[in-house]
């Protein structure tokens, strides 16, 4: 079937009850960890919101939203969100939160337009999550710094899983590898970014890739982002671009590479007006979210969000994505993965 992989001789380590339970202890782990590494606290988080304020992730500018009119607004139209990441910036400056904290949440969103793999689902349950700097913050060093704070977060809840289902023993690398999106394009100009992505998570375990969005050196970029949150365009260093990037690791189950985060240090005014500018979306500037980020009203800040089901796929070392999460599947799939002893929730 297209786009999907059958690891050879595939057979899960725990089965479904055993599933569950270590779906829960991660989830519970993690969350204080990455809550005290970065110091956030949990926020509640909408499922939707209104249409025309700006506060829904366009991702890459092209996917359809899940929309309905509400009978009590005289059904005005809301949005299921894709993703928080305008949301979580804006209730930054709602609640007042000092600079150098943070918050996160449990994030349930729909994607209609995504297509079926062994790691993409219509169903997206993430920890989002964004956090207060100054603006002298806004460099690359300190999102470095704070993408090493992740992956303490990510390599303690390894570990402590591994104490409790022995089967599974950490695989990630010491540390996280650094590299801009130039330069892993200098190194493999002939190939695809995803194959690009591929040769350097299988050659360093955990890369973090610096600089998505803007146009590289081969005139494309090397993955879509929305203009409004994600700074893409500001100067990092050795004459790049770009204060985001992937968290991408090695999946030897799948044997690809595997995102874990998309994430970075937000816009200010000057990076949203040339983004906007960039991907002729000018006319955003009216909207309300952008109208107050233009303002100078809404704090800097550096964010991301960490897929729950990726993150429990990958540390359990199941080989789709459905084995983590309920979800709607094409019956097609369901039973290939069936026949290979894929079972999924």
């Amino acid at each position: 079937m297209k786009n999907l992989f059958i690891p050879k001789d595939y057979q899960s380590t725990l089965d479904l009850d055993a599933t569950e339970k270590a779906i829960k202890f991660i989830k519970d782990q993690f969350q204080l960890h990455l809550a005290a590494e970065l110091k956030l606290r949990r926020v509640t988080a909408p499922m939707v919101v209104m249409k025309g304020t700006g506060l829904n992730d366009d991702l890459n500018g092209i996917e359809r939203p899940v929309s309905f009119p509400i009978k009590g607004l005289d059904d005005q139209t809301a949005e299921v969100v894709h993703s928080l990441a305008k949301w979580k910036r804006f209730m930054l400056g709602e609640l007042d939160i000092p600079t150098g904290k943070g918050i996160y949440t449990d994030m349930n969103a729909l994607r209609p337009d995504e297509e079926f793999t062994n790691i993409h689902s219509i169903y997206v349950d993430q920890w989002d999550w964004e956090k207060s700097i100054t603006k002298a913050d806004r460099k690359l060093d300190f999102l470095k710094q704070t993408v090493k704070q992740i992956y303490a977060s990510l390599k303690r809840t390894e570990y402590v899983l591994s104490e409790y289902h022995a089967p599974l023993q950490p695989i990630l690398p010491e540390e996280i590898t650094f590299i801009h999106s130039e330069e892993l394009l200098a190194q493999y100009p002939d190939l695809t970014p995803k194959e690009r992505e591929t040769k350097i998570s299988k050659e360093f375990g955990a890369v973090f890739i610096i600089g998505i969005g803007g146009e590289l050196a081969n005139g494309e970029p090397h993955d879509g982002r929305a203009p409004d949150y994600d700074d893409w365009t500001t100067p990092s260093s050795n004459g790049y671009h770009g204060l985001n990037g992937d968290i991408l690791l090695w999946n030897p189950i799948l044997e690809q590479s595997f995102e874990i985060s998309s994430m970075g240090i937000r816009v200010d005014e000057e990076a949203l007006k040339l983004q906007l500018k960039i991907c002729g979306e000018e006319k955003r500037k009216d909207l309300m979210f952008h109208k107050k980020l233009l303002a100078g009203k809404l704090p800097y800040s550096i964010g991301g969000g960490i897929g729950q089901s990726r993150l429990c796929m990958f540390l359990l070392q199941k080989a789709h994505i459905g084995e983590v999460q309920s979800s709607i599947w094409p019956d097609e799939l369901r039973d290939a993965c069936k026949k290979a002893g894929i079972i999924f929730l």
